[in-house]
Order: C-alpha cells, then sequence, then structure tokens
C-alpha cells in the first residue's frame, strides 16, 4: 500500500525524501524518523532543530542534537532545497583586484551567511567593468541572494529585479540607484585624514588612486581632492595604482617624476598601495616616515598595524557592516519585496605613526 500523502506539512515531506530509495543512497541511511524515535519527540520537531531560525526549546534541541550525534545523521540538503524552493546558497561579488583588507571581510561575511543556514558561492572579477561574464556563471547556481561588492550597472540590477534575486551592495553605494547598500563613509574618512594633514602644516600634496572603474577608489579620491580644494590647496599630483602593494611603490617613484623632492604627503586610496609608498619612500630613496614623508591609507587592514609600519589610515567597522549587510540579505530574501535601504558607518581614525598630524 502507498504512502499516505502529507498536506502543508514541510518536514514531513522532508523525511518523505529522505526515506526515498536511491541507487545513490546507502540501505541504513538514518531519517529523521529514528532520530525522533530516539529523542522521543516529533518528527516535525527534528525538522525545526536543523531549520536555521525556527523556534525550538533547549531541552528538545539537546536531546535532538543527541540523538543525531548518536545515530550520525545528517539532514538532506537537496530535499529541505526541493520543500523550500530555494537553493541555499548566497552569492559574493568581489573584485580580483582586491587588497589587503578583503580577507577580513570574506571571512566576516562567511560566517554571517553561514550563521542564517546558507552556503557562500564566491565569484571573483578581474575587473568591475567586467562583471557581466561573472554573472552569467552566478545565476546557473540559483543562488537565493548576492552581497556584491563591486559595481552592477542599471540594466544588471534589472535583471537581479526580474529574477527575484535580491542583492546587497558592500561599501558601496550606487549613486543613480536606490539599491540596498552598505558602507563606510569615505568622503567623512578623507575629510577627516586631509584636515589633520593640512593642520599639521602639509600644502605638497600626492594621491594614490586604485583602479579607474573602481567605484570605491573614485569616491576616496574624488572626496580626498575637494577637501584639499576646500583648504585652498589646488596643486595636487595625482597617479592610479591596482590596489597592489607594489603598485604603491610604482606610484611612489612616479609621484616623485613629477611632483619633485618637495613632495609632503601621500594620500592613498587604500592600505596596501600605502604600505608600498611607505616601503619605497624608506627603503628606496633613503626617506624618513613621517619626518620626510607622511603616509596615509584607507580601510584599516590588519598588516597596517604591523610594528614596522603603524600606518595612519581610516578602520571600517568590517564586522558591524557585514551583519548588516547579511541581516539585509536574509530579510529580503523572505521577503522579495521590502523595500531598499542604506547604511552609513562611520570609520575610525587609527593615528598611526606613518604621518604627521595637526590638531582635529
Amino acid at each position: 500500500m502507498g504512502r499516505k500523502p502529507r498536506e502543508n506539512n514541510p518536514g514531513a515531506v522532508m523525511a518523505e525524501l529522505e526515506d526515498t530509495p536511491s541507487t545513490a543512497a546507502r540501505p541504513t541511511a538514518v531519517t529523521s524518523y529514528d532520530v525522533a524515535r530516539v529523542a522521543r519527540v516529533s518528527q516535525s520537531s527534528v525538522s525545526r532543530v536543523f531549520t536555521p531560525g525556527a523556534s525550538v526549546s533547549p531541552e528538545v534541541r539537546r536531546r535532538v542534537l543527541r540523538a543525531a550525534n548518536q545515530l550520525g545523521y545528517q539532514p538532506n540538503a537537496i530535499a529541505r532545497s526541493l520543500i523550500t524552493r530555494r537553493s541555499g546558497f548566497v552569492g559574493l561579488l568581489i573584485g580580483a583586484s582586491t587588497n589587503l583588507y578583503y580577507p577580513e571581510v570574506l571571512s566576516e561575511l562567511s560566517r554571517g551567511i553561514s550563521d542564517a543556514g546558507s552556503r557562500v558561492l564566491l565569484f571573483t572579477v578581474d575587473s568591475e567593468s567586467e562583471t557581466e561574464t561573472v554573472l552569467t556563471h552566478l545565476w546557473r547556481y540559483q543562488v537565493d541572494g548576492v552581497i556584491a561588492a563591486t559595481r552592477l550597472d542599471a540594466a544588471q540590477l534589472t535583471e537581479f529585479a526580474n529574477r527575484r534575486v535580491p542583492v546587497v551592495f558592500y561599501n558601496r553605494m550606487p549613486p543613480d540607484n536606490p539599491a540596498t547598500a552598505v558602507t563606510v563613509d569615505h568622503a567623512e574618512g578623507e575629510r577627516r585624514l586631509i584636515d589633520r594633514l593640512v593642520a599639521a602644516g602639509h600644502r605638497r600634496f600626492g594621491i594614490v588612486g586604485g583602479p579607474a572603474d573602481n567605484m570605491v577608489s573614485l569616491e576616496r579620491t574624488e572626496s580626498a581632492i575637494a577637501r584639499l580644494r576646500h583648504h585652498g590647496i589646488d596643486s595636487v599630483t595625482i597617479v592610479r595604482g591596482d590596489y597592489g602593494y607594489q603598485s604603491g611603490i610604482d606610484a611612489f617613484h612616479a609621484l616623485r617624476r613629477e611632483a619633485g623632492r618637495d613632495l609632503q604627503a601621500v594620500v592613498c586610496a587604500n592600505d596596501a598601495m600605502a604600505l608600498g609608498v611607505m616601503d619605497a619612500a624608506r627603503l628606496q630613496a633613503g626617506l624618513r616616515i613621517p619626518q620626510d614623508l607622511s603616509v596615509v591609507g584607507f580601510d584599516g587592514a590588519e598588516p597596517s598595524r604591523w610594528l614596522s609600519y603603524g600606518l595612519t589610515t581610516i578602520r571600517q567597522p568590517v564586522r558591524r557592516m557585514a551583519e548588516a549587510a547579511v541581516a539585509m540579505l536574509v530579510e529580503r530574501i523572505a521577503k522579495p519585496d521590502i523595500e531598499p535601504e542604506r547604511r552609513l558607518y562611520a570609520g575610525e581614525l587609527v593615528e598611526g605613526i606613518s604621518a604627521r598630524l595637526g590638531k582635529g
């Protein structure tokens, strides 16, 4: 006699899927019914224990987990995805020209996504203008949502909307689209750095920007230039790097060729390039940091805190930003029609030993 249908009971449907024989399944596979019997609870209670965010008492959770461990039970992710119609995957889009700061970001985002019951699929783009190629691969995995630390144009955002896949921007806010985003206040960070450098008497500035198609680099560079002009400093030498350490070394020598030896301060769009500038200045040009040259960065990457550098920089609240990005995405996966939201975080000015700063 066939099994009686179970309607409106996802937990029971999952159990049936788990119990369904297949050529790949082991005949002795442990099911949620086995766990329920040993734990002396209902099968639906077992299902709730293994469903992120589901309500279950501490005692029931303890009994179920103990029974599951005793029997070697693992919930069937494929069965769950068939029931919920969600893949359980969240895509992370990050540029390949990332810097020393992104491993920390990736770690925090991955932890948050895992805690929310999903798994991370990482996609990297060689440059922010080449995102379309990566999106073609992303759609194949039917991701539930995306956190993007890269640029998406209007047409790409429309495709996300048409597919009903929510996207949250990390550390950038598209100026021409009301997309959901979490970012540090780049302009405010540059303002604080420039004001303190000018207060210390610096007048001859160099700026090391990042890739020309990088939204964050453009915002930081333009904000620094605007703040220098606010102080009446119009003569600024600007060079570009690729966010990497070596490009900081190359940028320092380019600045010296263009600005001459009276260069007093270098403002870098990220920490990795700032460290390259510092090493080139000290080890190749014989300059003293900060007596002969002040150098500042942005991000607060771990190497910037090493004793050999002590970089003056703007440290981002990475954990808080990552938690916010994950929470906003999870909310939009559950409620796709929720309104866009933007959260702006203040960075922390870290006064290291790489720059002479005046009073704020």
